[in-house]
């Protein structure tokens, strides 16, 4: 069965999108927060009120469930063909084009989806290790869980993943963002 959607991204170049993602979708779900996307996830609900959420709020309902897609409620879903990361990464990057990567990664808590905040070194010291204190200068902090994120080597993995995963599109993404960021914190090329 060919994924489609009756509606396409519709949307201005770079703008995060807006997802309701199934309970068989929770990494993609994490990695879609990971680009920018806002992404709800629940581990368990029910398929009708995961529909009538992605209604109710502009949602983009993607599962992997064959027979969810084919109800009236919920047209605009988007059947995710692949049980693996991936290759379910290639078929939204296909589906959303080069607007398919937001313009910041990580602007969100991969856990909860709720937006990250620049917080002030003083205030996360107690909820962050101490070399990464002494090593780090910009954190964000998740408002809703207080998770605390900084830019750490784990960030050149995800992005060496994405750019095996999503090939040069990635590259040109990198380049926008390197450039963007070149003002507050220089990154050298072989750290990519």
């Amino acid at each position: 069965m060919e994924a489609k959607l009756a509606q396409g991204p519709g949307r201005v170049k770079n703008t995060p999108l807006r997802f309701a993602a199934d309970c068989m979708l929770g990494r993609l779900a994490r990695w879609l927060r990971i680009l920018g996307h806002d992404t709800v996830y629940f581990r368990a609900i029910e398929d009708a009120d995961l529909v009538e959420l992605a209604q109710d709020e502009g949602r983009i309902l993607l599962t992997r469930d064959t027979r969810l897609v084919e109800r009236r409620a919920a047209r605009h879903a988007l059947l995710v063909e692949s049980p693996y990361l991936e290759p379910q990464l290639r078929q939204l990057a296909r589906w959303g084009g080069t607007g398919f990567l937001a313009p910041d990664l990580c602007p969100r808590c991969p856990e909860c989806n709720e937006p990250t905040l620049p917080a002030e070194k003083e205030t996360v010291e107690d909820r962050v290790p101490l070399f990464v204190m002494r090593t780090q200068a910009r954190f964000r902090a998740c408002p809703r869980c207080q998770r605390v994120y900084w830019k750490a080597t784990h960030v050149r993995g995800m992005l060496r993943r994405l750019r095996r995963t999503l090939g040069p599109a990635v590259q040109e993404w990198m380049e926008e963002r390197r450039a963007k960021a070149a003002p507050r914190t220089p990154i050298r090329r072989d750290e990519s």
